[in-house]
C-alpha cells in the first residue's frame, strides 16, 4: 500500500468535513422563512351577507350603461367626448338598499335586498337641459329604471349645478388657448414665452356669485412639476354658461394687480407700455424648488414592519375580519371610503360610517384665490382615490385592494392597489402598569390596532383617509392631508393673506373642514343621547365640619331634540357625549359608545348624505341643506345618526416648500366605549403581557416576549415591487 495513501485519505475527509460544516453554518445562519398560521374564523357573521354592501362590479357597470342606452329613447353620447349640449351618463355607482331592509336581511333572515345602481345623467340635448338620477336594477341583468330625483331634491336639479366633466375641462383648455391667449399674442409670448405647452391653468370654484353662474377663473402656473406653486400672475375668468361652446367668451383678466376687461384690452396696454410687468424666472421641467425628488441620497433603510406569522386579519371581497372586529367596506364615487354593519364581539355597534365631505375656504388678493371654496365631494373623492406606494403610503407588506369607478366614461376604470389594510403596531402600549409597591409584577398590552387606507389626490391636495379599529372597541377616523399649498401671484399687500414662499408665490390662507356620517347603532337600533359632564359643588368635611371642601361631580342630561344635539363649531359643549342603549351594563350603567364634534339627527333615508355633488356650482340655492335636517324632532329613543365635522386652519409657510407634510395637519373622531362593557374587552387580547418578580420572566410560557427570537427570526417574503398609478386610467 503506498505509505501516502493514509495521509490522503484523511486530508480528503478533512476537507469533506469542512465543506459540510460550512454548509450546515451557512444553513444555520439564514434565518427560515415566515409561515403563515392558521386563521382563526371568528363568529362575527357571513362574509357573503356583506356583499350587500359591495361596489358594483365592472360588469354590473357595463350593464347599466347598455341598459340605459337601450331604454332611455335618448342618444347618449361617449362622456369624455361629450359637449354641454350633449346627454351623457355622468356616473354609476351602487345604489345602497335601504337600512331596513338590509337589517331584515343580516338580522332576521329575510330576502336579499335587490342589487340596484344609481346612475346620475346630464341632459343637455333637452329644451330644459337638467340633471336626473335613475335608480337601475336588478343587478346583473337590469330590466327597469325609475326616476328618483324630484323624491331626493323635490325637484329637478337645474343643469347649471352639474359638476364640470373632464371634457368640458378640455374644451375650456381649447378656447383659451385657441380664443383667449390668441387675443394676447404679444402679451404671452414676451411675458410669458408662451408656446402653447408651458402653461398649466387650474379651474377655482364656485363658478360665480350667484344661482345660475357659470363664470369660472382660471389660474395660470408655469407647466412643471408640481406647477401649482408657480403661478404666473395672470388669471382669466371665463364665462362658459351657454351649452353652445362658440358663445363662451372672457369676462374679465387679472394681471399683477390690475383688471381689464379681456384679453384684447390686456394686449393693449402691453403694447402701449401701460402694464408694469412682473417677468418671472423660467423654472425647469422638474419645478426646481416645487420638486419632491430627494436632495440626499440613498441611505441606511427605514425601519420595516412585518407579520412573523403572517396577517392576524383576513379580508375576503368586501368583508374584514380582525380580532373580535368585523364590517364591510366600500368606496363612492363623490364621497369616497365608507364602512358598513362594524361590529365588535359579534355585536353590531355602527351601521355605516363614511366620509362625507371636504370643504376648503381660502383668502387671497388675487380674484380665484379670494372667491375658492372648495367643496371636493363635486369632484369626486372616490373617483380620485389614487394607487398607492408599497411602503410609503402603506406599509410594504399590507393587503392591497383594487377599486373601480365608472364617471367621465361608458367604461369603468380600475385603480389598482387603491385601497389597503394592514395591522400596525402603534410603538405604545394599550395600557400598562409596572408596579413596585406590595406585589410586584408587569402588565400590558402593546397597542397594535387595524387600519383600513385610501388616498384620494383632488387637484393639488391629497387626503390620506384612515379608519382604525383598536382592541379596546374604540374606532378612529382620520384624515391627513398633504399635497401641494394652493397660491396665488405675490404682489400688493398680499402677506394679508398668507405667507411668502418663494420669489412669487403666495402661500394662501385656508381652512380644511371634513364631514362624516356615524350612524351608531348601540345595543340596538334604537339609542337616545346623553350628556355627561362635571360641576364643582361645596361640601363640609363630613369628619370635620368646621372645614369645606370643593369637589368635582358628575352631571346627567338627556338632551333631547335636535336642536339640543347641534352644536356649532367651537361652541362650548359637554365632555362627553355618548349614544345611548336601552341596555345596561353589569354594574347598572346605560351601554354608550361616546364621540365628539357633531350633531345628532334622527336617522332617514331621505336624508342619506349631509351634502350633495350639486352643492359645489350653486351654494346660494344647495341642493341639500344639512341644516333642514335639524328640525328639533326628538331623538330620545330613535335611529341616530351623528354628523362629525373636524377640521384646521391652514397658513402656508415656508416648510410646505417642495410640499405639505401630514404632521400636524391631520384632524379626525373618536367614538369610545362608554360602560359599553363590562371591563375592558382588550383585556381577553392574546396580545397581553404579565409577569410578577417571582416568575421567570424569561420563560416563553409565562411572557411571549421572551419567545421573540424564535418566533419572529425569519425572513418575510417581500413580494416585488410594482405600481400602476401611471397606468390606472386605463379602462377595464
Amino acid at each position: 500500500m503506498n505509505p501516502k495513501l493514509p495521509y490522503i485519505l484523511l486530508v480528503g475527509a478533512a476537507v469533506i468535513i469542512f465543506i459540510l460544516s460550512c454548509m450546515l453554518l451557512s444553513r444555520g445562519g439564514r434565518s427560515p422563512s415566515c409561515e403563515s398560521q392558521p386563521s382563526v374564523v371568528e363568529k362575527t357573521g357571513s362574509m357573503s351577507q356583506s356583499l350587500v354592501f359591495a361596489d358594483l362590479t365592472a360588469e354590473e357597470m357595463s350593464q347599466v350603461v347598455r341598459y340605459l342606452q337601450g331604454h332611455l329613447g335618448v342618444p347618449l353620447v361617449d362622456t369624455s367626448r361629450a359637449k354641454p349640449s350633449d346627454n351623457c351618463i355622468a356616473s354609476v355607482d351602487l345604489q345602497v338598499p335601504a337600512k331596513a331592509e338590509v337589517l331584515r336581511f343580516l338580522d332576521a333572515g329575510g330576502a336579499r335586498p335587490p342589487r340596484e345602481a344609481l346612475a346620475v345623467l346630464y341632459f343637455g340635448n333637452q329644451p330644459e337641459p337638467n340633471i336626473t338620477e335613475y335608480v337601475v336594477g336588478p343587478l346583473p341583468t337590469p330590466a327597469y329604471h325609475r326616476d328618483v330625483t324630484v323624491h331626493k331634491y323635490g325637484g329637478k336639479v337645474p343643469y347649471h349645478r352639474r359638476p364640470m366633466l373632464g371634457s368640458e375641462h378640455k374644451q375650456l383648455g381649447v378656447f383659451l388657448e385657441t380664443k383667449a391667449f390668441a387675443a394676447a399674442p404679444t402679451f404671452m409670448q414676451e411675458v410669458l414665452e408662451y408656446d402653447r405647452t408651458n402653461v398649466a391653468f387650474q379651474p377655482r370654484v364656485p363658478h360665480g356669485f350667484q344661482s345660475g353662474d357659470r363664470v369660472t377663473w382660471f389660474v395660470l402656473f408655469q407647466n412643471v412639476s408640481g406647477f401649482f406653486v408657480h403661478p404666473v400672475g395672470l388669471e382669466v375668468l371665463v364665462d362658459h354658461s351657454s351649452l353652445d361652446i362658440s358663445q363662451w367668451a372672457v369676462s374679465r383678466v387679472f394681471y399683477n394687480g390690475q383688471y381689464y376687461r379681456d384679453m384684447a384690452q390686456l394686449e393693449s396696454a402691453y403694447v402701449q407700455g401701460r402694464i408694469s410687468v412682473e417677468k418671472v424666472r423660467k423654472a425647469p421641467w422638474d419645478g426646481d424648488f416645487s420638486s419632491m425628488k430627494p436632495r440626499a441620497r440613498a441611505a441606511a433603510l427605514f425601519p420595516v414592519q412585518f407579520e412573523p406569522q403572517g396577517p392576524r386579519y383576513s379580508v375576503r371581497n368586501n368583508h374584514v375580519l380582525f380580532q373580535g372586529w368585523s364590517f364591510a367596506f366600500g368606496m363612492s364615487v363623490s364621497t369616497g371610503l365608507r364602512l358598513f354593519d362594524i361590529r365588535h364581539k359579534g355585536e353590531r355597534v355602527a351601521y355605516e360610517i363614511s366620509v362625507q365631505e371636504a370643504l376648503s375656504v381660502y383668502g387671497s388678493n388675487c380674484p380665484a384665490g379670494m372667491s375658492t371654496r372648495y367643496m371636493d365631494g363635486s369632484f369626486g373623492l372616490g373617483r380620485y382615490t389614487s394607487p398607492l406606494v408599497r411602503g410609503v403610503d402603506c406599509p410594504y407588506l399590507a393587503t392591497y385592494v383594487d377599486t373601480r369607478s365608472l364617471s367621465d366614461s361608458l367604461r369603468p376604470k380600475k385603480r389598482r392597489a387603491s385601497l389597503c389594510i394592514f395591522e400596525q403596531n402603534m410603538g405604545s402600549p394599550l395600557r400598562r402598569h409596572y408596579s413596585n409597591l406590595q406585589s410586584l409584577y408587569y402588565g400590558g398590552l402593546v397597542n397594535s390596532a387595524l387600519v383600513i387606507r385610501s388616498i384620494a389626490t383632488v387637484g393639488n391636495y391629497d387626503y390620506v383617509w384612515d379608519f382604525i379599529f383598536y382592541q379596546n372597541g374604540a374606532i378612529e377616523g382620520k384624515v391627513q392631508a398633504t399635497g401641494y399649498p394652493s397660491s396665488s401671484f405675490l404682489h400688493g399687500d398680499g402677506l394679508r393673506y398668507g405667507n411668502r414662499l418663494w420669489e412669487h408665490t403666495l402661500g394662501t390662507i385656508h381652512t380644511h373642514f371634513v364631514n362624516y356620517k356615524v350612524d351608531l347603532d348601540v345595543g340596538g337600533v334604537k339609542n337616545s343621547l346623553v350628556a355627561h359632564d362635571m360641576a364643582f359643588e361645596m361640601t363640609r368635611a363630613p369628619w370635620s365640619p368646621e372645614q369645606q371642601i370643593e369637589r368635582p361631580r358628575l352631571t346627567k342630561k338627556v338632551l333631547d331634540t335636535e336642536d339640543q344635539a347641534a352644536f356649532r363649531l367651537q361652541s362650548k359643549m359637554p365632555r362627553y357625549i355618548y349614544f345611548a342603549a336601552n341596555s345596561k351594563n353589569k354594574w347598572g350603567h346605560q351601554r354608550g359608545y361616546r364621540m365628539y364634534q357633531l350633531a345628532v339627527t334622527r336617522r332617514k333615508e331621505e336624508e342619506p348624505t349631509s351634502t350633495s355633488i350639486y352643492n359645489q356650482n350653486d351654494p346660494w340655492t344647495p341642493t341639500v341643506t344639512f341644516a333642514d335636517f335639524i328640525n328639533n324632532e326628538t331623538i330620545t329613543n330613535e335611529d341616530l345618526v351623528a354628523w362629525i365635522t373636524a377640521g384646521f386652519l391652514h397658513i402656508p409657510h415656508s416648510e410646505d416648500i417642495p410640499n405639505t407634510v401630514t404632521v400636524g395637519n391631520s384632524v379626525g373622531f373618536l367614538l369610545r366605549p362608554y360602560n359599553y362593557y363590562d371591563l375592558d374587552p382588550s383585556i381577553y387580547s392574546h396580545d397581553g403581557v404579565f409577569f410578577t418578580s417571582k416568575q421567570d420572566f424569561t420563560a416563553c410560557e409565562i411572557n411571549p416576549l421572551a419567545c421573540l427570537p424564535k418566533t419572529a427570526s425569519c425572513l418575510p417574503n417581500f413580494p416585488p415591487f410594482t405600481y400602476d398609478g401611471f397606468q390606472n386610467m386605463s379602462r377595464l
